[in-house]
């Protein structure tokens, strides 16, 4: 009898599984591969913030330049470019998304652990390498693989895999910066790797590889993969990249990863050089930015699904050019913290937007090569931002470095208008 009294009546259970239904358009049992996905895309960013923290103990020990520690990072990005150049077509071709997950986590992984056996800069470059290209095998697989899983509920899915990167990044930082206090970088590194490889097990064991329909279309005799022939992946390519939408679409991505690439560069630089910010508020007003996206990035995908893409982006764009423009007048510090969150909150709100935006566009079996090109984009402008930042700030001042990612987001919003409003792709 008290154990009767002690559980809960049956109807809140079935109203707290229609609450979550009615909000997110999936029942609670259907979440775990959104949860799933988006705890390995946290684990591709712990990867990465990992090595942005260790960074400078690495340096230190191996007696590393500027220049030298500036190619680590450089390889990191000339590496990801290069992953988006064929990863799409691996995707695409071979269907094997959840192996793919898996491979790119553990080999990630690996390469970190082995941090504290490479030998100076030059045994470090082919790690750095391979986290760099492991990264962003990551993002075909498992935005085609949210996308054809759960097309209906497409922005929610998605956003919860982009609320994964927020969460990753956050916690990095601080995790690892406390292991450093009682390890060495090299334990450090082997520490943290442990993390990504139990996620990548957890993949392996875990996550579906094919939906229900899918199942029932195998027992019926249809194909066993989501592969396609190389000639039909070729053609169905050159029909992609002729699309003025997708292409536009990438054009805004890019665009706005720009914008954030020079905010975390110099986002850093000005609290510390132009405000006089010590570590403390340093970062307390990053983790405000990036606290600040893990809020939006659900309330904004879910949005989406519902009044469409279009409004999303626009809103999120809009509101980042007028919060970028007005940093650079606000002289209170609490302000200015206060400005950068609600900065986070509108600027990360609108990626998984975007990314739902182009699985609209394409066709679900190029749905991988869509992410490998609109990532690709987007590689090659953040890639420049630093540099064209850094020329502005030498000369102008870090202020006006916000005139011109703000003049980015505002060429992202006249971008928009080649975009159209709907769009129902056939396969190629």
């Amino acid at each position: 009898m008290v154990a009767d009294r002690a559980s809960p009546p049956h109807w809140i259970g079935v109203a707290n599984m229609s609450m979550v239904q009615r909000l997110t358009g999936l029942h609670w049992r259907q979440q775990r591969p959104v949860v799933m996905v988006g705890m390995g895309h946290g684990a591709t960013h712990w990867l990465m913030g990992t090595f942005y923290i260790l960074l400078p103990f690495i340096a230190r020990q191996l007696n590393l330049s500027y220049t030298e520690a500036g190619l680590l990072v450089a390889t990191v990005h000339v590496s990801s470019f290069a992953t988006n150049l064929f990863s799409g077509a691996v995707v695409d071709v071979t269907g094997r998304r959840v192996p793919i997950l898996v491979a790119s986590l553990g080999i990630g992984a690996l390469a970190l652990a082995s941090f504290g056996t490479a030998v100076g800069v030059l045994g470090l470059l082919p790690l750095v390498m391979i986290m760099g290209c492991t990264n962003n095998m990551w993002h075909p697989a498992a935005i085609s693989y949210i996308s054809r899983r759960f097309p209906e509920q497409r922005g929610y899915a998605l956003s919860i895999h982009a609320l994964g990167a927020n969460g990753g990044d956050a916690l990095a930082p601080l995790a690892v910066g406390a292991m450093l206090v009682w390890l060495s970088w090299p334990q450090a590194a082997m520490a943290a790797a442990v993390p990504t490889l139990a996620v990548a097990a957890l993949l392996f064991l875990f996550l579906p590889r094919q939906s229900q329909a899918e199942r029932r279309s195998s027992k019926l005799g249809g194909d066993k993969t989501e592969g396609m022939s190389l000639a039909a992946y070729w053609r169905g390519l050159k029909t992609l990249v002729k699309n003025r939408a997708v292409l536009s679409l990438c054009l805004v991505a890019a665009l706005r990863t720009m914008t954030q690439a020079g905010l975390l560069a110099f986002l850093p630089l000005y609290l510390a050089n132009d405000m006089g910010a010590g570590p403390v508020m340093l970062g307390l007003a990053l983790a405000a930015m990036q606290s600040a996206g893990v809020i939006a990035a659900p309330i904004a995908g879910t949005w989406s699904d519902r009044i469409g893409r279009r409004p999303i982006v626009l809103a999120g764009l809009s509101a980042s050019t007028v919060v970028i423009a007005a940093l650079v007048v606000l002289g209170h510090m609490a302000t200015f913290i206060a400005g950068i969150a609600v900065l986070g909150f509108v600027l990360f709100a609108v990626r998984p937007v975007i990314h739902s935006w182009m699985m609209d566009l394409t066709p679900p079996n190029l749905a991988g090569s869509a992410t490998s090109l609109m990532f690709g984009s987007q590689a090659m402008l953040a890639t420049a931002a630093p540099i064209i930042g850094g020329l502005i700030a030498d000369r102008w001042g870090l202020g006006a470095v916000f005139y011109f990612l703000a003049g980015g987001l505002l060429a992202a919003n006249l971008a928009l208008v080649f975009l159209p409003l709907s769009s129902k792709p056939k396969p190629a």
